[in-house]
C-alpha cells in the first residue's frame, strides 16, 4: 500500500492502544507491544518475510516504537483503571445517596432496619441476615437475598440457635465476630453491630462462602450505610424517648389542670347544696322558701351531673377509649330528647327548633351527640339574659347535616373565638361552658364532632349572641321498589 515508515510506526501505536484498551493486563501489553516490533520487523522492512535487518536505522526504530508502545499501553490503561475507579465512585455515591433518602424516609426503627438490609444486599451481591431488637434482645432473624428481598426460602443454616449465638454475642459485646475474624469464626456469617456509641440499634450478618473475603471497596460501604443506619435510629428512638416524654408531660399537666379546676369549681355548688340541705333538716323555712331551696339544689346537683358525665367523657378521649357507635337516627328526636335534659333555667327562655327537613336522619353516636347539643344549649342558657331567644336550626349540605345554635347573649370576642374549643380555656373567666366550668364541655364537643368526621366553629349572631355550627353525618334513605 506504499506506507511510509511514519505510517506503519502509526498503525503500530494504533495496534498497541487497541489492545491496550480491550485487555486489562500490562503482561499482554508488554507481549503485544514486544510481539508488533518482531511483525513489524517480519512484515514491513526489508527484506520482508525475515527477521533480517539490513537498514542500520532499524533497530533504533524498533526500541522507539517499543518504548512508545509500553507507555502507550500504560497510559491506557490507567485511564481505564480510573475510568473503573471512577465508575465505582459513581456507583458508591449514588447507593449512599440512595440509601440516605430511603432511611431518612423510615418512620420506625423496623423500616429502617429493614431499608438497610436491602440496601446492603443490592450493594454487596450477598445474603443479609437482619436482627432487630424486641425489648432488651435481639428478635427472630430476617433474611434478604442479593437482590434486597425477603427470602424466607434461604439455606437455613444461616438461621441455625449457633448463627443466633454469635449474633447475640455481637449484641452484648458491641464487636463485630463471626465469618472472616478472630472471633466464632465457624459461623456461616459475618456479624456486625448496627451501633451508635455506647448503643447497639440491630445486628446484621453478612453472609462468607467458601473463606471469601469482602474487598475494600464492599467493606468501606458496608461500613458507611451501617453508619448512616446508626444515625438514623438513633435520631428515632430519641425522637421517640421524647414523644413519650411530651405525652407524659402532657398527661400529667392535664392531671394537675383536673386536679386544681375540681377542687376549686366543685367547692362552690357542694358547699350550697350542703348549706341548703341543713336549712331544710332545721325545719324554720316555710314553703315558698323550701321551694326556693329545692331548687336551688336541684339546679346545682344538675350541674355536677353534667361536670360528671363531661369528666368521663374527656378521660376516655384522652385515654383513646372513647368508642364510636353510629347508627342511623332521627335528627328530631335527639333535639328533642336533648331539650328534656337543659337545665331548669331554660324555662326562662324562648327555645324554638326550626328543621328544615323533620324526617332527617343521621349516622351518629347517639349518646355523644346528645351530649353535644346538651353542652352547648347550657352554654347558651348560662351566657343569655333571661327572657332571651335561643334556636336550633338544621340544614343538609350534601352527605353532610348541619346543626346551628344560635342564642342572643352578649356574644364571644373575636380574640376568644379561636380558643373557647381548648381544654379549660376560659378566657379570664367570662367565657366559659357553665357558669361555673372546668372549661371541658366546647373542647368535648370538638372531640366527638371530629370523632364523627365532622367540624364545629361558633360566629356572631346578628345583631347580637354566637351561634354554634357543627355537621354530623348523614343517614341517606334507601328505597325499595
Amino acid at each position: 500500500m506504499k506506507f511510509s515508515d511514519t505510517n506503519i510506526i502509526t498503525v503500530y501505536i494504533l495496534g498497541v492502544m487497541i489492545t491496550a484498551i480491550i485487555t486489562s493486563s500490562r503482561t499482554i501489553s508488554f507481549l503485544q507491544s514486544a510481539a508488533s516490533v518482531v511483525v513489524f520487523n517480519y512484515f514491513f522492512t526489508d527484506p520482508r518475510f525475515s527477521l533480517d535487518i539490513y537498514d542500520p536505522g532499524y533497530p533504533i526504530t524498533f526500541a522507539i516504537s517499543f518504548i512508545a508502545a509500553l507507555i502507550t499501553s500504560n497510559i491506557a490503561l490507567k485511564m481505564k483503571t480510573q475510568a473503573r475507579e471512577l465508575a465505582k465512585l459513581a456507583y458508591r455515591t449514588k447507593i449512599i445517596l440512595d440509601t440516605n433518602q430511603l432511611l431518612q424516609n423510615g418512620k420506625t426503627i423496623e423500616e429502617i432496619g429493614n431499608t438497610m438490609a436491602t440496601q446492603l444486599g443490592k450493594v454487596l451481591g450477598h445474603t443479609v441476615v437482619y436482627y432487630g431488637l424486641e425489648g432488651e434482645h435481639l428478635g427472630s432473624p430476617v433474611i434478604y437475598n442479593a437482590n434486597g428481598e425477603k427470602d424466607e426460602s434461604h439455606q437455613i443454616r444461616l438461621i441455625t440457635e449457633n448463627e443466633h449465638a454469635v449474633a447475640e454475642w455481637v449484641f452484648k459485646n458491641n464487636k463485630r465476630a463471626g465469618a472472616t475474624t478472630g472471633t466464632l469464626s465457624e459461623a456461616a456469617c459475618y456479624y456486625l453491630a448496627v451501633r451508635s456509641l455506647d448503643a447497639v440499634y440491630a445486628v446484621v450478618g453478612i453472609e462468607i462462602e467458601d473463606g471469601e473475603i469482602l474487598g475494600a471497596f464492599e467493606s468501606n460501604m458496608l461500613m458507611a450505610i451501617l453508619s448512616e443506619s446508626a444515625t438514623v435510629m438513633e435520631r428515632e428512638v430519641l425522637r421517640t424517648r421524647e414523644e413519650v416524654a411530651t405525652e407524659k408531660a402532657n398527661s400529667e399537666k392535664l392531671r394537675a389542670n383536673l386536679l386544681r379546676s375540681i377542687s376549686h369549681d366543685l367547692r362552690t355548688p357542694l358547699t350550697s347544696i350542703c348549706g341548703n340541705a341543713d336549712m331544710l333538716l332545721q325545719g324554720k323555712l316555710n314553703e315558698d322558701k323550701k321551694e326556693k331551696v329545692y331548687s336551688y339544689i336541684y339546679d346545682d346537683s344538675f350541674w355536677l351531673l353534667n361536670l360528671v358525665e363531661n369528666l368521663l367523657s374527656v378521660t376516655r378521649i384522652e385515654d383513646g377509649g372513647m368508642k364510636i357507635k353510629k347508627q342511623a337516627d332521627m335528627l328530631e328526636d335527639l333535639i328533642e330528647e336533648a331539650l328534656k335534659h337543659i337545665s331548669r333555667k331554660s324555662r326562662e327562655f324562648v327555645i324554638r327548633v326550626n328543621m328544615e327537613d323533620e324526617m332527617q336522619l343521621v349516622n351518629v353516636d347517639s349518646r355523644l351527640i346528645l351530649q353535644v347539643i346538651i353542652n352547648i344549649v347550657d352554654n347558651a342558657v348560662n351566657y343569655t339574659p333571661p327572657g332571651g331567644e335561643i334556636v336550633i336550626s338544621t340544614k343538609k349540605e350534601k352527605s353532610f347535616v348541619h346543626v346551628q345554635i344560635a342564642d342572643t347573649g352578649k356574644g364571644i370576642p373575636d380574640e376568644d373565638k379561636p380558643h373557647i374549643f381548648e381544654m379549660f380555656y376560659t378566657a379570664n373567666n367570662e367565657i366559659t361552658d357553665s357558669k361555673r366550668s372546668l372549661g371541658l364541655g366546647l373542647a368535648l364537643c370538638k372531640s366527638i364532632i371530629n370523632a364523627h368526621g365532622g367540624r364545629i366553629t361558633v360566629y356572631d349572631n346578628k345583631p347580637k349572641g354566637a351561634v354554634f355550627d357543627f355537621t354530623v353525618p348523614a343517614e341517606e334513605v334507601e328505597i325499595h321498589e
